[in-house]
C-alpha cells in the first residue's frame, strides 16, 4: 500500500499560496507572489532534496498540476535536476474537469475514491506539493498518511491557507522536527485521531462567569 505525503511552503499565518514566484498564482488579489525565495536557506534546501528522494510520485490539485506543468518540463536540465526528475516520476492530478493531462506520465483521478483505490495498490509513495483543496478532504477521507510543514518567519495577511475553513476537526502527533539557521521549522506529522476536550476550571462558574455566559450567547444569536 501507498502512502500519501503531503509537504507544503507556509507562512506563521498558515498561508501557503504562490510561494515560488510573483506570476505564480495571483488569484484573489493576493500581491505577495514569490515570498519564499528571499527566506530559504541551505538546511530547508537539504530537507527538500530529502523529501523528493526517487521513488515517488505526485498527486496534485488541478491548478498545482498546471502551475508545474508550465514550467518544470522547459528548465535546462542541466541546471535543474529538478525537472527532469518530475518529468520521469508519475503525476496523479485530482479533477473532475476533462482538460487534457499533456505533461508526460500524467494520470487523471476523478473522485477520492479513485485515489484511495490507488493508494491501496502497489508503487511509490504519493507526495503532494502545494495543491491547497486537497488537504480538507484528505483528512476528511482519513487518506492523509502524514504531512510535513515547512514554516517560514514571515506573515502575510491573507492568501490560500493550508487549513481554511470547513478543514475536518483533528489532532496531529509530531514525528520530526528541525530549525534551520535561518528560523524555518521543517515539523513532520502523522494523523492521532479526533480532537479530545478539557478544561482548565478548578472550581464552579461565578455569577459573574454565568453573566458573560448568557451575553455570548445573546452575542452569537444577534450576529
Amino acid at each position: 500500500m501507498r502512502k500519501i505525503i503531503g509537504s507544503t511552503f507556509v507562512s506563521l499565518d498558515g498561508v501557503m499560496q504562490a510561494p515560488g514566484g510573483t506570476t505564480e498564482d495571483w488569484t484573489g488579489g493576493f500581491a505577495f507572489g514569490g515570498w519564499l525565495p528571499a527566506l530559504g536557506d541551505e538546511s530547508t534546501g537539504e530537507a527538500i532534496d530529502r523529501l523528493f528522494t526517487p521513488p515517488f510520485d505526485l498527486l496534485l490539485g488541478r491548478r498545482t498540476y498546471d502551475i508545474f506543468a508550465a514550467y518544470w518540463p522547459y528548465v535546462e536540465r542541466d541546471n535543474n535536476p529538478m525537472g527532469e526528475l518530475f518529468d520521469g516520476v508519475g503525476k496523479y492530478v485530482v479533477t473532475r474537469g476533462d482538460q487534457p493531462l499533456e505533461w508526460q506520465n500524467s494520470h487523471r483521478l476523478d473522485s477520492l475514491d479513485a485515489l484511495a483505490e490507488l493508494k491501496r495498490g502497489d508503487g511509490p509513495d504519493l507526495i503532494i506539493q502545494g495543491s491547497s483543496t486537497l488537504y480538507p478532504q484528505l483528512l476528511a477521507a482519513g487518506l492523509l498518511d502524514r504531512l510535513t510543514l515547512m514554516i517560514f518567519p514571515v506573515v502575510l495577511g491573507s492568501g490560500k491557507r493550508l487549513f481554511r475553513d470547513g478543514s475536518p476537526p483533528s489532532t496531529m502527533k509530531m514525528i520530526d522536527h528541525d530549525v534551520s539557521p535561518g528560523g524555518n521549522i521543517i515539523a513532520t506529522y502523522e494523523p492521532a485521531g479526533e480532537v479530545k476536550l478539557g478544561t482548565f476550571l478548578a472550581i464552579p462558574p461565578s455569577d459573574r462567569e454565568l453573566a458573560r455566559q448568557e451575553q455570548m450567547k445573546q452575542e452569537d444569536s444577534n450576529a
